[in-house]
Parts: C-alpha cells; sequence; structure tokens
C-alpha cells in the first residue's frame, strides 16, 4: 500500500507564477500593446484575489483567468471609448471654453463612474436616463427619439432608478 500525499492546496503565487506569462501574451495580442497588457494581467490577479470564489475551487485555472481577463478587456475598451467620445466633445469647444486639466480629470472620472453605475441596463433604458438626467430631454421627447411610447419611456425610467437604486446599496 503506498501513501499518496494529497495535492497541494492552490495559492495565489502558484497560479501567478504559472499563468502571468501566459495571460499577459495573450492579453498583449488582443491589446497590441504590452503595457496595458501588463496592466490588465495584474487586474486579473487582483480580481482573483478579492473574488468569493475560493482558489480551491479553481479546476482550469487558465479558462478561469480568461473569463476573467476578458471582463477587464471589455471594461478596458468600454472606457477608452468614453475617454475617446469625450475627448472629441472636448475637441468641439472653442479654446477659451475648455476646462482645465484638473477639472477634464474629474469629470472623466465622473464619467467613468457614471458608465460603471448603469452598466447592466439595456440601451434604450440606458439611452432614456441619460438624455433625461444629462440633457434635460421630458419623456415625450425621448419617446420620440427612441420611437416608443410615453408610457414605455416611464417604464425605462422607472428600471433606471431601480438599478441605480440597488447599485447604492
Amino acid at each position: 500500500m503506498t501513501d499518496l500525499a494529497p495535492p497541494p492546496e492552490p495559492s495565489l503565487p502558484a497560479l501567478y507564477r504559472d499563468h502571468r506569462g501566459w495571460l499577459e501574451a495573450w492579453l498583449r495580442r488582443r491589446l497590441g500593446n504590452a503595457w496595458d497588457a501588463a496592466d490588465l494581467s495584474q487586474d486579473t490577479f487582483l480580481r482573483v484575489l478579492t473574488s468569493a470564489q475560493p482558489l480551491a475551487d479553481i479546476r482550469q485555472p487558465r479558462a478561469y483567468l480568461l473569463t476573467v481577463g476578458k471582463r477587464l478587456l471589455s471594461n478596458f475598451h468600454q472606457r477608452r471609448s468614453l475617454e475617446q467620445a469625450y475627448l472629441d466633445a472636448l475637441a468641439q469647444l472653442p479654446e477659451q471654453s475648455l476646462p482645465s486639466p484638473e477639472h477634464r480629470w474629474i469629470l472623466l472620472e465622473t464619467l467613468h463612474a457614471l458608465d460603471e453605475l448603469l452598466d447592466g441596463l439595456k440601451a434604450p433604458v440606458r439611452k432614456a436616463f441619460l438624455w433625461n438626467q444629462v440633457e434635460g430631454l421630458g419623456y415625450r421627447a425621448i419617446a420620440e427619439r427612441l420611437d416608443v411610447s410615453e408610457r414605455t419611456v416611464k417604464r425605462y425610467m422607472a428600471q433606471a432608478y431601480e438599478h441605480c437604486l440597488l447599485a447604492e446599496l
């Protein structure tokens, strides 16, 4: 009878050592940029560290890391797209109207926070909420833009408010 030692308990340092290079290479191929790939790789392992899922439950580490990495990559692209839209809007302003660099940073961070808050809402609900809250449009104008009834816009707004209230809890 041979005594077989149980497999070692998985650890974050071992997971990092064994898979960081692979994950970073995968991210670099998608981003075309080693610096952003390294940042997202680190963010992926930080998410794993702060995750509620125990490391012992991860059966396929690369598949798990890839799932987390893909989500972060999607967030990264969404954030870049939002930043570019903001920069494009700034480019349309006369030079004397441009906000200071500090104010730009605050506005951009606010946009990111708002984007994160509204994440998960369907596109028309999100549009209705933003048009109402940012542009000050009434329900009738939103209904016309979305080509829906005012009742639907009211329902969209209720969904958006509920989403925001639940996010604050």
